[in-house]
C-alpha cells in the first residue's frame, strides 16, 4: 500500500487497540502496517512507529 494510506492505517489501528503499531517498507514504495510486538522482520525496515499513548 503506498506510504500515506500505510500512515493512516497505523494511526487508526494504534488507537483502536491502544497498542504501538509499526509502518514498514516491504518492497521499494510499498508499505505494510503490524502491531510493533508481532512484527518480526527486519528492524532496519521500520519506517515509523505510532504509540497512542504518546499524543
Amino acid at each position: 500500500m503506498p506510504l500515506n494510506l500505510a500512515q493512516k492505517n497505523a494511526w487508526s489501528l494504534a488507537r483502536t487497540l491502544m497498542t504501538i503499531v509499526v509502518v514498514f517498507r516491504i518492497n521499494g514504495s510499498k508499505f505494510g502496517v503490524a502491531e510493533a510486538k508481532e512484527y518480526d522482520g527486519d528492524p532496519s525496515s521500520i519506517v515509523r512507529e505510532y504509540d497512542p499513548f504518546l499524543r
